[in-house]
């Protein structure tokens, strides 16, 4: 069997949405001849802890835990949070909160930590990762960011050992859309530029999880025009095997949005459709699970909406499943062009209608159409459009398994295979 060191920063217990596609495909590669060992760290600050995720790891799989420098707990200290609080990525990334601590903050993150804030984590997993494959024979090496400093460490080690590299880029790396609203200085954009460059130069084959991203990129780097790929986030079909909708359909309509939803994500015209709507007597539930930025909690107190809204949080994974198939309506906003939420495939295996709102994401708009299982309108839409068709919605399950991790697993394999 072939073997593989794949290098991820996050990884269970820690409940972040980024970590299911490899926690999916590392699960299922050894069905595919390809022998998974994985390299991170120790103990990540950020986010909150879920522990029934330990359930997909193969009690045998080879875990290597090294050590990481974090800046979060003086963040912490500088901004006054609770120490050991687990920090919001919605509010420590927001555009409305104007506090001077917060912009000195920001500043900081964007300009002196590159390519990121884990970047303190390349030492200690390049020292980790030598030791590792001195020891051990190793076929290929992949990566998986954001964070981004994670594609370094693979490329590091690559170039000290000959070992091919793939890395899998989740979202843009220099251009992610959050930068858009954040000022960076032209030194620390173009050290970070020149870090991408390496990186996709150093990689034998590049894995993106959108076509729009791999045609920005390709645009932009021409030479992995013959060694990029498309495999999509995608849902895993035995997290939803025994369960079903729990609760009855009735004559509230109950409205989720699912993972982490940030002020450049806000379709401002819908939160004052919903109150028109819950105001003319139709009963209207808006639910969030993930985490929520200050100015969309704002916007819905504003539209009067407090009392119909509630939010649930980071909660298990299994849980947020439960909620996504007790929804009526499943909220999505990609933030730009090349973004496809993580949580879109789990809506499209839900089978309940979705509502996206985007002004320019034509992939988006293809695989919820093209499945028949909802409509995309564009941010400035009110929405009401989409109450008046919400039950002709079919969507095809046949298609949309075709996004199954399982499946996906068997088609990173392949590229795997192509450089060994």
């Amino acid at each position: 069997m072939k073997r593989l060191l794949f290098i991820t920063y996050f990884w269970p217990p820690a409940s972040k949405a980024t970590i299911h596609w490899p926690v999916k495909v590392i699960k299922y590669l050894p069905d595919y001849d390809w022998q998974p060992s994985v390299l991170t760290v120790e103990n990540e600050s950020f986010e909150a802890r879920d522990e029934s995720l330990l359930k997909d790891i193969d009690p045998d799989l080879n875990v290597i835990k090294s050590k990481v420098w974090e800046p979060f707990s003086a963040y912490r200290k500088f901004m006054g949070k609770e120490k050991g609080k687990p920090l919001v990525a919605a509010e420590t990334m927001s555009i409305s909160e104007e506090g001077l601590k917060h912009k000195i903050a920001k500043w900081i993150r964007w300009n002196l930590f590159i390519p990121d804030a884990r970047v303190g984590w390349y030492p200690y997993a390049v020292k980790a990762g030598e030791k590792f494959l001195k020891e051990n024979h190793i076929d290929a090496i992949a990566t998986i960011g954001p964070p981004h400093s994670t594609h370094l460490i693979g490329s590091s080690l690559s170039k000290r050992t000959g070992i091919p590299f793939i890395p899998v880029l989740i979202d843009p790396w220099v251009d992610i859309v959050y930068y858009q609203s954040f000022k960076r200085s032209g030194i620390a954009k173009d050290i970070d530029t020149m870090f991408e460059k390496k990186v996709l130069r150093q990689a034998e084959q590049v894995v993106f999880v959108t076509n729009g991203t791999r045609e920005d990129y390709i645009s932009k780097y021409p030479f992995i025009a013959h060694k990029s790929n498309v495999l999509y986030w995608g849902y895993n079909e035995d997290d939803f095997s025994g369960m079903t909708r729990t609760r009855e359909r009735d004559n509230e309509i109950v409205i989720l949005h699912s993972g982490n939803i940030f002020d450049y994500q806000n379709p401002a015209n819908f939160w004052k459709t919903v109150a028109e709507l819950n105001g003319s007597g139709k009963k209207i539930k808006l639910k969030f699970t993930g985490t929520v930025s200050p100015k969309i909690k704002s916007e819905i107190s504003s539209n009067g909406l407090e009392g119909i809204t509630e939010y649930l949080g980071i909660i298990p994974y299994k849980e947020m499943l439960q909620e996504v198939l007790n929804a009526d309506v499943l909220l999505v906003c990609p933030s730009e062009r090349r973004h496809i939420p993580g949580k879109l495939f789990e809506y499209l295996r839900s089978g309940n209608p979705i509502l996206a709102f985007n002004d320019d994401n034509p992939e988006v708009k293809n695989l919820i159409e093209q499945a028949g299982a909802g409509k995309m309108l564009s941010y400035s839409d009110s929405g009401k459009s989409f109450f008046n068709i919400l039950d002709s919605f079919e969507p095809n399950p046949e298609l949309i398994k075709k996004y199954d991790r399982q499946r996906i697993a068997r088609d990173f394999s392949d590229i795997l295979d192509s450089v060994y």
